[in-house]
């Protein structure tokens, strides 16, 4: 039991038959005490938990070409209009800009091709702080700049190619939404080593693999049935898969002494078409020919006669399938004398054909006409070209 009593000043605490004294001065000095031990502890802990400065944001660079993503009517926005048309993209990465070109991408050459690339390609070999690089363009012929830049850009950081399927002067514009995507895909860590990109309508596709599959529909980039790479969400860049071919370092193609390409059609398949278009085609001057077959690989008309013409003259034939999606794949090689023992043997210009005839795998035909375009720059070997469509 505890008794408490006032002496003199002091409270006297009686507990347990001991005694103790407490001078009421003594309690400010504590406190007093315990505010410096604090101030001292804050003191210490204070620059452990400090804010770090903010890390500085990745740079990207963009490079307009035009296309409907600049088309406003009474003149074409620039490049510098374009990049101050996107809300907040000073939050993802830091912009520069530089105008290439400004026409419709149906106008853009086979030469604006290669220096557009050409320019890629110097501008990550003098900057080697750049994050990544923005083009734009023309939704009509998208697809093909990009696989034609997915081939010969050989950095590891991105290339993403963006464009609009509305023009600014209409309701509904979304040239300024995907182009801030683009740089949000280009300036995200995550986008190295995938191979060139595709960014419209919040979605990312390889080049590899995307078609434009609708005339009008903001949604018609599409990569058949192999899917889309990833999407551009509000909060961050998500990837789900990527390529396995062969991008980005693993190129063999170098293009900067290329100063022409070759020359490359593409002839379709229908019902009864003639020889006489092959023909032409080689007659002036195509080093390869494209063959968008029905099916698997069938021809029509006396389209053979055409090819076994063109094969005479050297010409590189690829097959690729006119419907869509499928892969035409190379063919068997039969052992020796195996012709001959099953009863058929292929007539001369029909061996000749074989060998200048080359399987396109999964790529369009407008696709296989970029890959043989390149690959003509590096080889004329029918076994090397077939290797390069296979890996690619």
């Amino acid at each position: 039991m505890a008794l408490s009593r006032v002496r003199g000043g002091h409270r006297r605490y009686i507990i347990n038959g001991r005694m103790n004294a407490l001078a009421p001065s003594s309690r400010p000095a504590r406190r007093c005490h315990a505010v410096l031990l604090a101030a001292a502890v804050l003191a210490l802990i204070q620059p452990l938990t400090a804010q770090r400065p903010a890390a500085p944001l990745p740079r990207v660079h963009f490079v307009a070409t035009g296309g409907t993503i600049s088309n406003r009517e009474g003149g074409r926005l620039t490049a510098e209009e374009l990049a101050k048309s996107m809300p907040g993209v000073e939050r993802f990465a830091q912009l520069t800009h530089e105008q290439f070109t400004n026409v419709a991408s149906s106008e853009i050459t086979l030469a604006q091709w290669l220096s557009l690339s050409k320019r890629i390609n110097e501008l990550f070999a003098t900057d080697r702080d750049l994050a990544g690089i923005v083009v734009t363009s023309g939704t009509d012929t998208l697809e093909e700049t990009a696989f034609f830049l997915h081939v010969t850009v050989r950095d590891p950081r991105p290339v993403v190619v963006v464009g609009s399927m509305r023009n600014p002067s209409t309701v509904g514009y979304e040239g300024a939404a995907n182009l801030l995507e683009g740089v949000r895909v280009a300036a995200a860590p995550q986008s190295r080593n995938t191979g060139v990109l595709v960014v419209l309508n919040d979605e990312i596709n390889s080049a590899r693999n995307v078609t434009k599959t609708d005339a009008l529909r903001l949604q018609t980039f599409r990569s058949r049935e192999y899917g889309q790479l990833g999407v551009v969400d509000r909060d961050r860049v998500v990837f789900f898969s990527q390529i396995t071919q062969r991008h980005n370092e693993q190129i063999e193609f170098d293009i900067s002494k290329v100063s022409e390409l070759p020359r490359v059609d593409v002839i379709m398949v229908y019902q009864g078409a003639p020889a006489d278009l092959i023909k032409a085609a080689v007659d002036n001057g195509a080093k390869g020919i494209v063959m968008a077959v029905a099916g698997a690989g069938a021809t029509s008309g006396n389209q053979n006669e055409g090819l076994n013409y063109a094969a005479s003259k050297g010409v590189f034939i690829v097959t690729s399938t006119r419907t869509g999606s499928g892969r035409i794949a190379p063919p068997q090689q039969r052992p020796e004398g195996t012709g001959a023992a099953s009863g058929f043997q292929p007539s001369p210009e029909q061996q000749r054909r074989r060998q200048f005839t080359i399987a396109g795998e999964d790529h369009t035909p407008i696709k296989a006409r970029v890959l043989l375009m390149v690959a003509l720059t590096k080889t004329t070997d029918r076994n090397e070209l077939q290797r390069i469509f296979s890996e690619y």
